[in-house]
């Protein structure tokens, strides 16, 4: 077996993703549920509000993008950096359901740079605000200054509303925009 039961009820498949699997209810709660860090927070944070975060330090035509630049974790889990470096193969799997999730919301799948940079002030930020203190640097950081914006961790229930919400706004907006050209 290769495929997965979402929320929805719909079978998604892992080796043969495709973009029609794609559901943007079935992310938004599944990102909701799934905390940052492997859940090594000092409160429950999650990989939706994480990704809020970053839609709202990118100009607004990469909101989208930035906004669901961690979207294959909904359907294959959030695993620590460190451990998806040394199994290429989860990398391969991860980006085959990247480019599902680019196909079926018209985005590009190499992230723009100010959408790899948003996500490093998010890491900084959470790195401050969410983790224990650690005196060891993460080299990932170097050079990167967190937001001068605390974070306050949303529940499972605020972040998955509130992705939800965002990403339909953003779809209408890319729509309209799309249908205007």
């Amino acid at each position: 077996m290769t495929w997965i039961l979402t929320r929805s009820g719909k079978r998604f498949d892992l080796q043969s993703p495709s973009a029609k699997m794609v559901d943007a209810a079935d992310i938004a709660y599944s990102l909701g549920q799934l905390c940052r860090f492997n859940g090594h927070t000092g409160a429950f944070y999650s990989v939706a509000q994480h990704s809020i975060i970053v839609a709202d330090l990118v100009p607004a035509e990469h909101q989208l993008q930035a906004l669901l630049h961690d979207a294959a974790e909904a359907y294959v889990g959030d695993m620590a950096s460190p451990l998806k470096k040394m199994l290429p193969e989860y990398r391969q799997i991860e980006l085959r359901v990247w480019h599902a999730i680019c196909a079926h919301f018209h985005i590009e799948p190499e992230l723009a740079p100010c959408v790899q940079d948003a996500d490093l002030i998010a890491l900084a930020t959470e790195r401050r605000d969410l983790m224990p203190a650690h005196p060891d640097a993460w080299e990932c950081l170097a050079g990167t200054q967190p937001m001068a914006a605390r974070i306050t961790p949303w529940s499972p229930t605020e972040a998955t509303t509130h992705f939800h919400y965002r990403l339909l706004d953003l779809l209408a907006t890319t729509h309209r925009a799309r249908a205007a050209a």
